[in-house]
């Protein structure tokens, strides 16, 4: 009888003691270490689809800051208008200034804003927090670098997004919904090959990764529906839109955290969703101004690299 291969079987062993003894260094309880993982167990990023002939390959960077002041509360302009969140779920607000516990998005145009371009948009997620003393109610995270970054379509070219397009990604309750709306994406800074939807336990030295990829294919009729994703589509893994909407400016935003060795880390969650990383989610307002919309579009649709962070304008 053949005693298949047990090196295989050792190594398999090796990497649950690994993670176990990773995730035990963290001070995560036996019941959510599956939410945590090394890299080395993380998926590869899938080669890049290769673009068709006019298609949007240009690319439109800029500033809005890491919210190193602090703009956070509990409110969300878009779920839950003119109602306060409860305490344990906090979002980060960059953009837009004026956002405050009980906004609406009706009372953020004229607002002043972060953004060194003068996108007055609002862009909001889950606070990260280290581990505290108390389930969730450690310290909030600044990031150390906060990238803001429209690209193209790979099929055609993009349309400008209209003012007060609210865009979507992830599931802030996708761990008890298991309704395949989760988007949440990790990785750490030394591994960009390489991505998760656990929090990733990164080497020493290396900075944790946190990345919003929004949907970019608009129905051309709505600015918001009631579940707040009908009007907007992700792309199919080629880059085509469904039928029936147009592709706009596709939203990243990527950040990295400096999270202490040794320490757990996790995002404000609601009730019930034991702070799973699969509820990790992000907003998007879009307001802004209509010539700078235009530019966005024009860079995108030429081809060009244009950069208008601090400091720097080309393309």
């Amino acid at each position: 009888m053949s005693m298949g291969r047990p090196w295989l079987r050792l190594e398999a062993v090796l990497a649950v003691v690994v993670l176990g003894a990773s995730a035990a260094y963290l001070g995560v309880r036996d019941a959510d270490r599956a939410f945590y993982t090394s890299m080395s167990d993380a998926a590869r990023v899938p080669a890049a689809a290769k673009p068709v002939a006019g298609a949007s390959t240009g690319s439109y960077t800029w500033d809005c800051g890491r919210n190193q002041d602090g703009h956070r509360n509990t409110g969300n302009p878009v779920v839950s208008p003119g109602v306060a969140g409860p305490a344990h779920h906090e979002h980060d607000f960059i953009g837009n200034l004026g956002v405050g516990p009980v906004s609406s998005v009706e009372d953020l145009p004229g607002q002043p804003t972060s953004c060194t371009n003068g996108d007055a948009s609002t862009y909001y997620w889950p606070v990260l927090r280290l581990g505290g003393s108390t389930d969730h109610h450690g310290p909030a995270l600044v990031p150390t670098s906060l990238t803001m970054r429209y690209l193209g379509n790979l099929r055609g070219p993009v349309v400008a997004m209209p003012r007060l397009l609210v865009a979507a990604v992830g599931d802030a309750y996708a761990y008890t919904n298991k309704n395949g709306l989760a988007r949440a994406v990790w990785s750490c800074s030394n591994t960009p090959d390489r991505t998760t939807m656990k929090y990733p336990i990164c080497d020493d030295g290396a900075e944790v990764v946190r990345i919003f990829d929004f949907p970019s294919c608009w129905d051309g009729r709505q600015l918001d529906s009631p579940n707040h994703r009908q009007q907007m589509a992700f792309p199919a893994a080629g880059g085509g839109c469904p039928a029936g909407t147009f592709a706009v400016p596709h939203l990243e935003i990527s950040m990295t955290y400096a999270v202490p060795a040794g320490r757990r880390y996790r995002i404000d969650a609601f009730d019930g969703q034991r702070y799973s990383p699969l509820t990790d989610h992000g907003f998007m307002v879009n307001l802004m101004p209509d010539a700078l919309m235009e530019r966005v579009v024009t860079c995108l649709n030429a081809g060009r690299a244009c950069d208008d962070t601090a400091g720097s304008r080309s393309g």
